[in-house]
């Protein structure tokens, strides 16, 4: 599971993005704080993998926070989650390591999209071995990709991307599990990118009957793309 410190300020607003975390598959809220001297004490009793930061506390900004927390020697990644939409604040978010940014307000598939594109950068990274100059430019791009054409708002680029590489690296059709365990996802967010990969033809689905006489759906890639 990935742990994730939710902070904002609005204690309605926290509680919200706090849930709408929770319904993601694979994260869980180990925290919540509402000020910038609340979030850093979280950050001392248990570093989260993930905090999701407003910028507009009562104490300090999100980025002074940012701040504090890498001059403490603290590696957690940071999305920010705020109502600040001037240029200078997204650009100095970004040159102190800001993974995304996310402007309030928001609907739930927003969020979630962000989220399954960091889960799937994270198991990437996790795989470890080395990356050629392709590899670099998606791991650089992959929580900042627009859509692709035909991909449907609230889907995910990079989230397709690992169940495109699973496919096409199989040496035969798989299930949803086995997909969604090659990938690092839940198998439910495996299922909807299987779903959406075959209406739009680039996912072949045939089905194995077992000795219980039930089907199971297995998939292949059928696009090269």
């Amino acid at each position: 599971m990935i742990e994730v410190l939710v902070v904002d300020d609005d204690e309605r607003v926290a509680r919200v993005n706090a849930a709408y975390t929770a319904k993601v598959p694979g994260f869980r809220v180990a925290a919540v704080a509402h000020s910038a001297a609340e979030a850093l004490a979280r950050v001392e009793e248990m570093p989260p993998d993930l905090i999701l930061l407003d910028h507009y506390l009562p104490d300090r900004n999100g980025l002074a926070v940012v701040r504090e927390l890498r001059e403490r020697g603290h590696q957690s990644d940071v999305i920010m989650v705020t109502a600040a939409r001037d240029v200078a604040t997204v650009q100095a978010a970004m040159r102190h390591g800001a993974l995304q940014y996310l402007v309030k307000p928001f609907a739930y598939a927003g969020l979630r999209t962000k989220l399954e594109a960091y889960a799937a950068l994270r198991h990437t990274f996790e795989s470890g071995g080395e990356a050629g100059q392709t590899e670099v430019d998606r791991l650089f791009g992959a929580l900042w990709a627009p859509g692709e054409p035909g991909l449907p708002k609230g889907h995910s680029p990079t989230t397709a991307e690992l169940v495109r590489q699973s496919l096409r690296s199989a040496g035969g059709p798989l299930s949803a599990q086995e997909i969604a365990d090659s990938a690092g996802l839940s198998r439910q967010t495996a299922q909807r990118y299987l779903k959406l990969l075959e209406r739009t033809g680039r996912v072949r689905l045939s089905l194995r009957y077992g000795e219980t006489g039930r089907p199971e759906h297995r998939y292949t890639w059928a696009a090269d793309a």
